[in-house]
């Protein structure tokens, strides 16, 4: 489990059996769902090493996707936050009420949490 963009979100990853699944627990920020908290798993998946891609369903006109690789991070044991990082590249893209798609792209890091701790 990983920090997302704002305090509060997360994101789970989990890969079994070189299968990839997962969700990304949010705020919504549009007019419809500000400050409700939604989930948006994963449509597709895929790992191939240290690397990472996934991208989710289409919640309330917003879906992600993350291209990118774990790393170790700064965390000294699984015990402390950031033992591992996921970086990459973040594309949020949406569809406004008149189907116009737009999408933003940006650099992020996520943070492991600590082992057996639940999101904050």
């Amino acid at each position: 489990m990983y920090s997302f963009l704002k305090e509060g979100e997360f994101v789970q990853v989990t890969i079994e059996g070189g299968k990839v699944s997962g969700f990304i627990s949010r705020f919504g920020d549009s007019e419809a769902d500000k400050g409700t908290f939604l989930d948006q798993f994963f449509k597709t998946g895929r790992s191939d090493g240290n690397k990472l891609s996934f991208a989710t369903e289409n919640v309330h006109g917003v879906w992600f996707t993350f291209d990118g690789s774990f790393s170790r991070g700064p965390g000294k044991t699984g015990d402390d936050e950031a033992y591992y990082l996921l970086r990459g590249t973040l594309t949020r893209s949406s569809m406004d009420a008149d189907k116009t798609a737009s999408s933003q792209e940006r650099a992020v890091e996520f943070k492991s949490f600590p082992r057996d701790a639940a999101p904050r």
